[in-house]
């Protein structure tokens, strides 16, 4: 099953998908930084917002459901069978694989049910969901300490997305001898600056909630609009939440370059 055309194509539309979420992030968060937004959120619940607004947009919510579904399927195919490469039984590969299954499952049930009618599944605001899945944990016993190991996680898978990018590390997954040199370059720049933004944001984020579990203050726990947000707050203003957004549809960008090069 691992190494099947079926689930090979699933994993390639699930890049696909991928890549879309994140280009419409990265343009909602434009707009933000511009003051364009019109009250959308620059996170997944604004990008299904975007589409369903579209021409054919159902049809369209529907086919990036299904594509996020075939990357759940891919990623559960490597938990069960394991990754390709000589290492890819490792324990610790596949149970990577199986929480970016879990992740994508997940994915795929908002997009789904958004596009079935449930308004509030897809689009609900990260941000205030962030927020109550915080209050309820600082709730618990040693809440604040459970909090702030949550958000030195995201913090630090943030930080090695980012390295990880700027190593090339994605060489490895990529068919890069298939590529022209002019190719190559441009899958190098947009892996590079798409992850290095992508792990910028994941990295904000993480110490938002540290922050959140230090104060005891659920409100300072932020979603992805309110971490993009935040960045206007900062002595480069909007300009770097431009940036920022630059990088994430570089991202999504990437990630349509993973859908024809990557080795599945």
């Amino acid at each position: 099953m691992a190494g099947s055309k079926a689930v090979a194509a699933g994993g390639r539309a699930g890049f696909v998908a991928r890549g879309i979420i994140y280009v419409l992030v990265g343009v909602l968060a434009i707009r933000i930084a511009t003051a364009d937004s019109g009250g959308q959120q620059a996170d997944r619940g604004g990008a299904l917002a975007e589409i369903a607004h579209k021409p054919f947009g159902d049809v369209l919510l529907w086919l990036l459901g299904i594509g996020v579904a075939g990357m759940a399927l891919w990623r559960l195919s490597q938990a069960v069978f394991g990754l390709g490469g000589p290492d890819g039984d490792k324990p610790a590969k596949r149970a990577m694989a199986a929480v970016r299954c879990v992740f994508y499952g997940f994915v795929c049930y908002s997009v789904l049910a958004y596009a079935a009618g449930d308004k509030g599944s897809g689009s609900g605001s990260t941000d205030r969901r962030t927020n109550d899945v915080t209050a309820k944990a600082l709730e618990w016993p040693g809440g604040q300490w459970i909090v702030a190991i949550a958000g030195v996680v995201v913090g630090c898978v943030g930080v090695g997305i980012a390295v990880r990018a700027i190593m090339r590390k994605f060489h490895k997954h990529l068919k890069m001898a298939e590529m022209s040199r002019t190719e190559q370059r441009a899958v190098d720049f947009l892996g590079v600056f798409g992850g290095t933004a992508r792990g910028v944001v994941l990295a904000t984020a993480g110490g938002f909630a540290v922050a959140a579990a230090v104060q005891h203050t659920p409100g300072k726990s932020k979603g992805t609009d309110d971490t993009l947000r935040s960045f206007v707050g900062t002595p480069a203003g909007p300009w770097l939440l431009v940036l920022i957004a630059a990088g994430l549809i570089a991202f999504g960008l990437f990630s349509w370059a993973n859908a024809r090069w990557r080795k599945l």
